[in-house]
This record gives C-alpha cells, structure tokens and sequence, in this order.
C-alpha cells in the first residue's frame, strides 16, 4: 500500500490514509484544523460495497466529513472514486447495483434509505427537500451520473441495460434508448425485484400490513401474478437457475401471548411458473429453530446443483443448511462448527459457500469457505482483522473490514489487499473483551477501553441501540457505531475507562441470549446486565465508584434513560441519544381483559418514566426532529418531566434530522457536547 501522505494527511490530526490513488479532501475538512478529536471522526468510512456477477468489478460508497461519494475497482484491482460531490449536505447515497458485466453502476441519492418510500429528508442547508433521484454511470472514464428518474431499488436486467426500480408501489422500467415508464401500480411497498434469467419476467416482493406477497410481471403479456400467496410473510423470492421454477420463506409470527411457543412457524415453497402450483419442499420441525430468523442479508438462494441454502436455528445459533429444491431429502448442516453465522452467499459455480461467523470466538467475525458437500472448511481471513458481508465481483471475493485502528475498508480476500484507501487511527488500542455474570448468572460479553493515566478514574458505560447488535473490539462495519467507536477510543484517551456492554436481547451470542425472557417491555431484563456492567466497573480498583456515568443511543439511550431512573446512586450522569422514554404500547386483543391491564403496568414498569420519580443524576438529551425510528415526542417527554422534578438536563435538539444522523456537522456538534458534559458532570482529563 502507498503513502499519501502529501495528497490525504493534510490537517488530519492523529489519522492516516494509506491506498493506491490520491484522494482530495479539501471541502470535507472540519474548519478547525487543530482539532484532533474533529479530524479522527472525520475519518472516511466506508460502505455498501457491491460486486458485479460476472466480472471482478466492485463499487462502495465512502462517506469522509460527511461527503459521500461513488467509488469503483475494476479487474485490476485499483479504487478510484467516481462521484464528485464536495459537501456535508446531509444527502444519503444508497442502493449501489452493478450490471452483470461491472460496465454500469446504479444509486441513489436522496431520500432515506430505511424508509424509501416515506417522505424526504432535508437534513442539510437546502431550502426544500433534496429528492430520491435514481442515477447510472459507467464505471471506466469519467462522465457524470445520469439521472433516470425518482425512485430506488434498482435491478438490472440480464442484458445489462435496462433497469427496473421502484416508487411507491410503482415499478419502472428504463432502459437508455428511453425514458422510464411505469409498468405496474401495486398497493403495498415494493421491497425487492429480480429479473428471470431470461429477461422477460420481473420477480418482486411486497410489503403489506400483516403480510407480504411474492408477485411476477410478464413483460410480454403484461400481466401481474401473485404466487403461493399466504397468510402470512413470503420473502426472499429466488428464481431456479433455468428460471422455471421460484423458490420463497414462508413464514408467520407467532401469537404474543404464546411468543415461545415452539410449533412450526415457517417453511420453504417452491412454485412452478407455468402453472402456478406450489410445493412445500421443507418445514421447519417443532421446537428448537421452529421460528423464523434470518441474517443481515440475502436468506435464500437456489444453486445450479438443485439445492436451496438457507439460515436455520435448529441449534439453537444461526447456521446455514442445504435441502433439495425437490423436497426429496433433509436438510444438511454446513456450518456445525460456526457459532453463529451472520451473512453468506454462494460461490459463482455454485460448488461452495463463503459466511461471516466467529467460530471459536464469540466476539470475533471471520470469513469461511465451505464446499457445499459440507466436507472441508476453510478459513479465508485472518485472526487478527474483522471481516463482515462476503461479496463476489466475478470469481473474486471481496468483503469489508476492521480492526482496533483501520475503520471499515474494502479488500479482496484471496490477496488480502486492498481496493482503495486504507483510513488509519495508529494512536488507537484495542479495546480488551472481557466477560462478567448478571444477578441472575447470564454471562455478559463487552469491550473495556482503558482510560490513559494512574489512579482512580471516572468511567462509563456504553450500550448500543438496534437491540439486535454486537459491537466488537474493532471498528464497526456500520457508520453509526464506527463514529461510537472513536468516541469511546476518545473518552479513554480523556482519562475514562469505558465498559461498551453486548447485553441481552443482542446478537451473535444464540439465539437464547437474543430471545431471553423479558426484555423489553416484557421486563427490561436486558438492563439486569447494564447494571451489572455498572457495578463490575464501580468495582474495580482503577475507578472511581462516585464518577461512573452512561451513555448510549436508539435502545441505548433508552437503557441510558432507565439506568439513571433507577439507579441514579450508581449511574452519576448520562448522555442520552434519541432514546426510548415510555414504552407502553397497544397490547394484543388476543389476551384477556385482566391479562392486558397486566401487561400495559408491566410496560409502564420497564420504561424510564415508570421509574422517574427515583431519577437525580444530570443527563444530556440528543434528538434530531424528523426521526422516523424514535419519535421526537420520546425526548419532549422526557424535558417536560425532568423540568417538574427538578432534575438538572442539557439538551440539544436538531431540526430536520434523523436517527441516524445524516450531516457529519451534526453527529461533531454532538459528540463535542457530549464530550464537554461528561468532562463537567464527571471530571475527567481536559
């Protein structure tokens, strides 16, 4: 890897930047030059890396200050970004797709990737709000995106040219010679589409209230089919090889007042798409696995050698199986030994499998190779390094990846080298994985960040949102908990030592870990752990039980919120980001009168505001007021309490913004604040 020093490393205090082209940064610098800790989050992360199908061409999204931009690698291996984009103006880029051959690239821009279809964001400076436009380039030379039309979920089709994408219900197809033009209006929201091999029929998934439907359009008679619809969830649609056949999950979601039970829940189908029959080729038997969950990606894929893959819990982790798309045979486990599996794909000839899983190390994420007779696995990418989302460009793999100094990169995993820039903190160490017992002996997994210095030192607790998340000893692989990371990594270089808490309810550690009894509403037993993580911190000989604070975001700020309610005799102070202040919500007519009056005082009783009577410790409150995930009413609530009691709060409040916050200006006004609470209420090393 080449130094660019000279062309990246101007102004970035503490950070390096290793690659093979030179990369300006002049418009994504913080204005204060001087500001190390402003710099370090700064850092480019980078993400939603994409491979085409036949050809070793790959292109991710890189997001520096704020600025994102396109960049591409083609056969030789070498990034370069494609995308010009100079401002932090809050613009998100999402939905990357190449065509088959890697000569063609579509995105996003605009509008907000988790809700795609709801209304426009204008997190940034503009006086109405940017639109979700839908661009193509090519991917050698250098000419400028081409605007195809409002909208997102863009599929190519075999051809290479034409594309099909989505607007609200709408489905569009474009093709160069043309404009776009609507070929269906569908009632629900449209959430995938997959071309047959031939070209001629556009496969879709749609979302509707209580279910969702697989449906196929024929573009030469122009008709709208739904197949095998249920009465319940149809996902992840997958056409056999010759593109006779259409393999989906089925799947219902259990009763609430009989959520453990462990009857069949989900099955596979398969439908002929001549004549529109259906056949359940397998089953999930009861008990252990008998719900359906899947991982954070594709869940179903049909191999040329007539198998379907697929996840499956039946051990109670997350493994992926084989079955005959026949339904004549069992399924086969091929990843016994993995742990818990959190993405996989099949390779290009569809003899074998590449995962993420931490076999061996729960708080480790590595990549494999399994032949898919389940005969002989391979490990692809060292101890040492985190690698998550396997991606084929061609028959090349690629996948992002960390460690406690490089935030996300791309690398092809056959050479482990890398394909654009390679974005370093040297200053940084790792974090130390250390386990500890709640009060009722589940044993809880976090990172502890030392705090610099000798003596007694103040400390905290981190508690990430989601809650179905794992944060690792290394960078995150998603822009939220990377920028948490370097904030952890700056409050120990501060003086603090910081507990960053996998509690339960989370990922990666089973499945009776992320279902334990009474999370949430139910009980909040997940913040059994958060104390308990509060008390092992107290307890050590290197803090200072009276200066033990919590911070947190999403669910984090929610058990922020609930550990300063409760235990303000333990938690000093809080910073508290857009979290969860009152949990009670509609309980299923399904239960009795008396069990659901029950129910409403259970969750009343696992919510901050069941507890606030007890609350004295100072907390910072942090929301943007256009979330779509926490309701900006969360902290308004929670002000105009704390103000009744007396109880002493900052606040800082963005207007325009989301969850995930979308202009780096604002997560740096943030963190800046959080920092100078903290350092007030806490003490700590200026």
């Amino acid at each position: 890897m080449t130094s660019l020093l000279g062309a990246v490393c101007i102004g970035l205090a503490g950070v390096s930047l290793a690659g093979t082209v030179p990369f300006a940064v002049a418009h994504a610098q913080p204005a204060d030059a001087t500001d190390s800790f402003a710099q370090k989050l700064a850092v480019p992360f980078q993400g939603g890396l994409v491979g085409a199908a036949d050809a070793p061409v790959f292109a991710w999204q890189m997001n520096q200050a704020g600025v994102r931009n396109i960049w591409v690698a083609g056969p030789d291996g070498k990034g370069r970004q494609r995308t010009d984009y100079t401002l932090d103006d809050g613009i998100e880029l999402s939905g990357l797709t190449l065509n088959a051959d890697g000569t063609r690239l579509a995105f996003v821009r605009g509008g907000d990737a988790e809700f795609p279809d709801g209304d426009l964001p204008n997190t940034g400076p503009a006086l109405v709000a940017p639109r979700q436009t839908l661009y193509v380039l090519d991917t050698a030379g250098n000419a400028a995106p081409e605007s195809i039309g409002q909208g997102h979920g863009a599929a190519f089709a075999p051809d290479g040219q034409r594309i099909a994408f989505t607007r609200e219900g709408m489905i569009m197809l474009w093709s160069p010679s043309g404009q776009a033009y609507r070929i269906a209006k569908v009632t629900g929201e449209v959430e995938e589409l997959i071309w047959s091999p031939d070209g001629k029929q556009i496969l879709f998934q749609e979302a509707r209230s209580g279910h969702s439907l697989i449906g196929l359009i024929d573009l030469d008679s122009q008709t709208l089919r739904y197949l095998g619809s249920t009465l319940g969830y149809a996902s992840d649609p997958a056409f056999s090889p010759d593109g006779s056949k259409i393999a989906f999950i089925q799947y219902l979601e259990p009763p609430a007042e009989l959520e453990n039970s462990t009857a069949s829940f989900w099955s596979l189908r398969v439908v002929d798409v001549a004549s529109g029959a259906v056949k359940t080729v397998w089953s999930a038997p009861q008990g252990e696995g008998s719900q359906y969950y899947g991982t954070r990606g594709r869940n179903l894929f049909w191999l040329k050698s007539g198998q379907l893959i697929f996840p499956w819990e039946r051990t109670g982790w997350l493994h992926i199986y084989a079955v005959p798309a026949t339904g004549a045979g069992d399924a086969r486990d091929l990843t016994p030994d993995a742990n818990e599996v959190e993405n996989f794909r099949p390779t290009p000839d569809g003899k074998a499998m590449v995962y993420s899983a931490n076999p061996g190390n729960l708080d480790s994420r590595r990549l494999f190779r399994v032949d898919l007779d389940g005969k002989r696995t391979k490990a692809l990418t060292p101890e040492n390094q985190f690698a998550f989302y396997p991606v084929f460009g061609g028959d090349r793999l690629a996948a992002t990846v960390t460690d406690a100094t490089h935030p996300a990169h791309m690398m092809l995993v056959d050479s482990m080298t890398a394909l654009g820039l390679v974005p370093q903190v040297p200053s940084y160490r790792q974090p130390e994985v250390v386990t500890f017992k709640s009060d009722d002996g589940v044993t809880v997994h976090g990172q502890l960040f030392h705090g610099v210095g000798k003596g007694k030192r103040p400390a905290l607790i981190f508690v990430h949102g989601g809650p179905r998340r794992q944060m690792v000893p290394a960078f995150s692989a998603m822009y939220y908990y990377s920028n948490s990371y370097i904030m952890n990594q700056e409050l120990a270089a501060r003086g603090y030592t910081v507990l960053s808490v996998n509690y339960r309810s989370g990922t990666n550690y089973g499945r009776a870990f992320r279902e334990a009894q009474g999370k949430a509403r139910a009980g909040a037993s997940e913040y059994r752990d958060v104390l308990a993580g509060g008390k092992w911190l107290a307890a050590r000989s290197d803090v200072d039980a009276k200066r033990v604070g919590i911070w947190g975001g999403s669910w984090g700020g929610y058990l922020t919120a609930l550990a300063l309610a409760r235990n303000s005799d333990i938690f000093a102070a809080g910073v508290d980001f857009h979290g969860v202040h009152q949990m009670v919500r509609p309980v299923a007519e399904s239960f009795s009168p008396e069990e659901r009056l029950r129910q409403y005082q259970l969750q009343w009783d696992s919510s901050p505001m069941g507890s606030i009577a007890k609350w004295r410790s100072p907390v910072l409150i942090i929301h943007g007021d256009d979330d779509r995930s926490v309701p900006f009413s969360q902290s308004l609530l929670l002000a105009r309490e704390l103000t009744a009691r007396g109880v002493p709060f900052e606040e800082l409040a963005f207007p325009n913004e989301r969850h995930d916050f979308y202009r780096f200006h604002d997560w740096l006004v943030s963190y800046r604040a959080s920092l100078a609470f903290i350092d007030r209420e806490l003490g700590g090393k200026k």
